[in-house]
Formats: structure tokens, C-alpha cells, sequence
């Protein structure tokens, strides 16, 4: 079995950290993890989208919403392009909907932070390796 050095360790987490961020699985995926990962990736990508069909793009609202931006921005950086046009195309939501989608696609961003810290641990403690690397 080969050792990693310390550098290459860091770029490891760091690169599972970012992909776990990117695409919901993404982290348990690289660390062959593989059932996890459609499993977190079903759920959270379902819940996110339940939140958008209930309450329409407009529950993601970077200026008039921010508290619910902040989470709603961990489940994916594509997030950020949303929340760009509802600011510039002037999409908005109100009432019941409007709550009910930005609690379901908050919670899909909160899930799926706890899902990169758990990816990470894992790639931290060895239970992952990269794809592509064979054991020796």
C-alpha cells in the first residue's frame, strides 16, 4: 500500500469537499461510496426540487430572503446562478408556497452540508480512495 504525503491528502479532502458541494453524492462518489451516493443525491436533488415546483425559482431570493439564501447556496453553487435571475428577471413568490418552498429547498441545503462533512470524515479516516487507484 502506498502512502500519501500530506499534500496529497489535503488535495484529496479538498477535492471531495468541492465535489460533494458541486453535485449532491458527488463526495461519497469519488470515494467509491457509490449506493450513498445516489441515495444522497436522489434525496437531495428531490427535495430541492419539490421546494422549486411548490414555490416557483422565486423562493430563491438573494436580496429579499437572504437568511433563507444562506442555506438554500449549500446544496449546490448553481444556486447562485438561480438566485442571479430571480434578481434580474424579477421572478417572485408569495404567500404559503413561497414559505412552503423555501423551507423544503433550505432543508435539501442543510442536508446536503451535513452529507459533505460526512464525505469528508470518511475521506479523512481512509474509508475512500480515489477512483482510478488501485489497490497494490
Amino acid at each position: 500500500m502506498v502512502k500519501q504525503s500530506k499534500l496529497d491528502h489535503g488535495l484529496f479532502l479538498l477535492t471531495v469537499t468541492l465535489l460533494a458541494w458541486a453535485i449532491p453524492g458527488g463526495g461519497h462518489f469519488i470515494i467509491k461510496e457509490r449506493r450513498r451516493a445516489l441515495i444522497i443525491f436522489v434525496t437531495i436533488t428531490a427535495t430541492f426540487l419539490v421546494g422549486l415546483y411548490v414555490g416557483s425559482v422565486g423562493v430563491i431570493d438573494p436580496v429579499g430572503a437572504w437568511p433563507w439564501y444562506i442555506p438554500q447556496m449549500m446544496t449546490t453553487p448553481a444556486v447562485g446562478f438561480l438566485g442571479h435571475l430571480t434578481k434580474t428577471q424579477g421572478y417572485q413568490s408569495f404567500g404559503k408556497p413561497n414559505d412552503i418552498g423555501q423551507i423544503y429547498t433550505s432543508i435539501a441545503g442543510m442536508m446536503n452540508m451535513l452529507c459533505v462533512i460526512s464525505a469528508v470524515y470518511m475521506a479523512y479516516c481512509g474509508r475512500g480512495e480515489i477512483i482510478g487507484e488501485e489497490d497494490a
